[in-house]
């Protein structure tokens, strides 16, 4: 599973995964349960890859976000995205410390911890991104 092919997509739950495309349609695979879909031109995807944190610095790639959360649950899932609010913040700050808690909206780490969790029970590896992303980064 490579993380530059997990969607979001607007209106419908959990992640998916690109599988193919086509001339008007793209081929997912949802991280759930597996089943396979299409989603039209029309709908409004979301690549992870291209979603950032803001932070008081600079924006941080989601995907530096979730090797932060994997980091500090040792691979195991994130507390639930269902706690209240102050439990959220504060296990945000503890990943990101620097995240600007103004445009940071509670709803924002819910859904970031939602995801996390989702790619956690999907068997995603981020030690293995980290890897590829270094070897990459060599060439």
């Amino acid at each position: 599973m490579e993380f530059s092919k997990i969607i979001s997509v607007s209106g419908k739950p959990g992640l998916f995964q690109v599988i193919s495309q086509s001339k008007n349609a793209i081929i997912v695979e949802s991280l759930l349960d597996q089943k396979r879909i299409a989603i039209s031109a029309t709908q409004n995807v979301s690549l992870l890859e291209n979603i950032a944190i803001y932070t008081y610095e600079e924006d941080i790639p989601l995907l530096e976000v979730f090797k932060a959360i994997n980091t500090k649950t040792e691979g195991k899932k994130a507390i639930s995205h269902k706690e209240s609010g102050n439990k959220l913040q504060s296990f945000f700050a503890e990943v990101l410390p620097n995240y600007d808690d103004e445009r940071v909206y509670t709803s924002n780490i819910k859904k970031v911890i939602q995801w996390f969790n989702i790619l956690i029970d999907a068997g995603f590896d981020f030690s293995k991104v980290e890897e590829s992303a270094e070897v990459t980064d060599a060439e």
